[in-house]
C-alpha cells in the first residue's frame, strides 16, 4: 500500500479550519461517550433513517418515535415516517427494518456489552442487523462513544479528494474498499495528527455548517 503524503497546504488548511471549531467538537465527542445505554435503540433508529434523508428529519422522527415510546409499544412507524415535516425517504423499507431491529434489540444490546472491540460489533451489526451497512454501523457505534471508525458518507468522502487522500469518488464501496478508505483515513489523520473522529465532524461542519451526530 502507498504512503500518504499529505501536501503542506492540505495539512495547514485542516489545522486553520479546525481551531475555531476545537472545542465545540471535541464537546461532541465527549457527548457520544455519555449515551446511556437506554438510548441505544434510538440512536440505532437515527443512524437507520439518515442514509438519502436528512439528519433534521431523522431526529424529528427519532423524537415522534419516542414520543410514542416505539421501542415498548407495538405501533407502525411507517405513517411517521412519511410526514411531510419529517420525511425520510424508503420509508416503507426502512418503517419494515425498524420494526426487524426492534424485534432484534435485546440480541443487539447483548452484543454492545460483551467485550468485543469497535471493529468487531460493526461486523457482527452489519452481518445480523437488516438495513445496517458499514458506513450506518460505524455511526451508529460513534454515537454511543466508540472511536476510530471511518463514517464514510458523501461529505467525508468529497472532503477525502479535497485534500487529496483519495484522488476520486468511488463508484461503490464493497466491504473491502471500504475498509480501504478506512485506513487511508486513519493513516492520513495520524500523520496531520488531527484524530480521525475529530476530522470526520470538521468535514460535517464544513459542508452543513453543523456540527451535527
Amino acid at each position: 500500500m502507498k504512503k500518504i503524503h499529505a501536501p503542506p497546504s492540505s495539512a495547514a488548511e485542516l489545522r486553520s479550519l479546525i481551531a475555531p471549531r476545537s472545542a465545540a467538537i471535541r464537546s461532541r465527542l465527549r457527548d457520544f461517550s455519555q449515551v446511556p445505554p437506554g438510548e441505544y435503540f434510538y440512536e440505532l433508529v437515527y443512524c437507520l433513517l439518515t442514509p438519502q434523508s436528512s439528519a433534521v428529519n431523522a431526529g424529528k422522527v427519532v423524537r415522534l418515535l419516542r414520543e410514542q415510546n416505539f421501542l415498548h409499544r407495538d405501533i407502525d412507524p411507517e405513517p411517521i415516517l412519511k410526514r411531510k415535516e419529517c420525511y425520510i425517504r424508503f420509508h416503507k423499507t426502512k418503517a419494515r427494518s425498524l420494526a426487524m431491529i426492534k424485534a432484534r434489540f435485546p440480541e443487539v444490546a447483548r452484543q454492545l456489552e460483551n467485550g468485543s472491540s469497535s471493529a468487531e460489533l460493526r461486523e457482527w451489526l452489519v452481518k445480523n442487523v437488516r438495513g445496517i451497512g458499514w458506513k450506518e454501523a460505524s455511526h451508529f457505534l460513534r454515537n454511543i462513544g466508540h472511536r476510530d471508525l471511518a463514517i464514510l458518507d458523501r461529505h467525508i468522502l468529497k472532503n477525502l479528494v479535497r485534500f487529496r487522500v483519495m484522488r476520486g469518488l468511488p463508484k461503490t464501496l464493497t466491504p473491502k474498499r471500504y475498509l480501504f478508505i478506512e485506513n487511508r483515513f486513519q493513516r492520513f489523520a495520524r500523520q496531520i495528527g488531527i484524530p480521525m473522529d475529530e476530522l470526520d465532524l470538521l468535514f460535517w461542519s464544513i459542508e452543513t455548517g453543523e456540527i451535527l451526530k
